[in-house]
């Protein structure tokens, strides 16, 4: 059964700008060191960047309901990629604490982009 659905856009020049003026800052701020690892080995990152901001804003939205869930920070959802690139979340702090309150099993993400836009979807079920 679906307990929660999350969507989120991010337009990838916005990012872009911000990755420019605020580099090491904003990755430190927002994503876990696994995540810096990826972005670091990219040529072009932006499009990375936005669309990890968008698969945790969504997850934040599929978790949301309660004081708990609007407790979730950025570095609580953990974008990853699998070997066969397929991506994956990580929930961590408050993202964990509340999928165990959701008595959720299972987190789902499906990432896309365009030239201008990054888009996530993420579902979560028990």
């Amino acid at each position: 059964m679906i307990v929660g659905i999350g969507v989120d856009a991010v337009d990838i020049d916005r990012i872009e700008r911000m990755f420019e003026s605020k580099s090491d800052r904003m990755l430190n701020r927002l994503f876990r060191a696994a995540e810096v690892a990826f972005l670091s080995s990219k040529i072009a990152p932006a499009q990375h960047l936005a669309v990890r901001l968008a698969a945790k804003e969504a997850a934040y939205k599929a978790l949301s309901g309660n004081d708990l869930a609007r407790g979730i920070g950025w570095r609580d959802v953990e974008v990853l990629s699998r070997e066969d690139g397929s991506p994956e979340l990580r929930l961590h702090g408050r993202a964990a604490e509340r999928f165990a309150e959701l008595n959720a099993t299972t987190i789902h993400v499906s990432l896309t982009h365009s030239a201008t836009t990054a888009i996530a979807v993420v579902v979560v079920e028990r």
